[in-house]
């Protein structure tokens, strides 16, 4: 496993759009992001094809790729932060240079769609990415929870999740080791099979999902695939976020629904991740420990920056 160096004050952050382009109210929200964190004593260069929309949806995979691949290969920037979420970054697989990131390993961030990146990178080079907030919604967001989360993790080097009044619930009781996997569960079931797919072997899998797009019917649509394909079978624990719907029907009941009683891990459900105001920043391919004999029930137990 390949740890990224911490991020420091007055480092340079590379900001890239490899999912939807940054486009009409997105532009202004970006610019405020871009001052907040200026004024936090950072710089900030943005990738080429950030504002691009060539094929009308977004940039090119292939522009989205070169911009990804630049800023891991730009001996200055030191983080490479997501700009927002959308619905193909998954269309960059083919075109990322996975030997280019593994020789300039640095912090790479984002959620919701960038799930994918996230996993698939740590699959295919051994580099610890994370799970947290976009840099546009630095600025869009009603709190500074998220951004707290962003400097705790990568400058402060904390192992924390979240916040210690942060509420954990136990959805099944036990005690498991594992290194963490996961994110956006549409994302996910799209990593279980084919050309790119990721290992759950003796990990923790983490999943929220956005319920405004994902209701109950389809949030079971994709569980049932993981089930169908073993996935529970090779997993040593569960860790649930996020899920919202108008029929107030949660994620925890839709996964129970499925798996029922059929499998000894531990689940953990909490609210610090996922399409929400409160976003800890999560390590992918970090071990971490469930207890459920906790108050704090999922805890880091690796650095995860360096």
């Amino acid at each position: 496993m390949i740890i990224p160096e911490k991020l420091n004050i007055g480092d340079t952050i590379g900001v890239i759009a490899p999912s939807n382009p940054i486009i009409g109210d997105n532009v202004e929200e970006l610019n405020k992001a871009r001052q907040i964190i200026e004024n936090s004593g950072f710089k900030v260069e943005l990738s080429k094809n950030i504002f691009s929309a060539t094929n009308k949806y977004s940039a090119t995979a292939k522009e989205r790729a070169e911009d990804l691949n630049n800023m891991f290969g730009n001996k200055k920037i030191k983080m490479v932060w997501c700009a927002k979420g959308g619905e193909n970054s998954n269309s960059l697989f083919d075109y990322i240079d996975y030997e280019l990131i593994k020789q300039n390993p640095k912090i790479f961030c984002g959620y919701s769609d960038i799930t994918s990146l996230s996993n698939i990178i740590t699959e295919k080079t051994g580099l610890v990415t994370f799970s947290g907030t976009n840099f546009k919604t630095v600025a869009t967001d009603e709190t500074d929870y998220s951004y707290k989360e962003i400097i705790k993790r990568f400058v402060d080097k904390s192992l924390e999740l979240g916040r210690k009044d942060d509420k954990y619930l136990t959805i099944k009781k036990g005690i498991a080791e594992g290194k963490l996997i996961g994110g956006n569960l549409s994302i996910i079931r799209g990593l279980v099979s084919g050309k790119y797919s990721i290992n759950f072997d003796n990990k923790i899998l983490f999943l929220e999902e956005l319920g405004f797009e994902t209701g109950p019917a389809l949030a079971s649509n994709f569980i049932y695939y993981l089930k169908q394909n073993d996935v529970f079978k090779k997993i040593k624990g569960l860790w649930i976020g996020n899920y919202s719907h108008e029929s107030n029907i949660s994620l925890e009941k839709i996964i129970l629904d499925t798996i029922g009683n059929e499998y000894d891990f531990p689940i953990v459900k909490s609210n610090n991740f996922g399409h929400i105001e409160t976003k800890t920043v999560i390590p992918i391919g970090i071990k971490a420990r469930i207890d459920t004999n906790e108050n704090i029930k999922i805890k880091l137990v690796e650095n995860c920056v360096k």
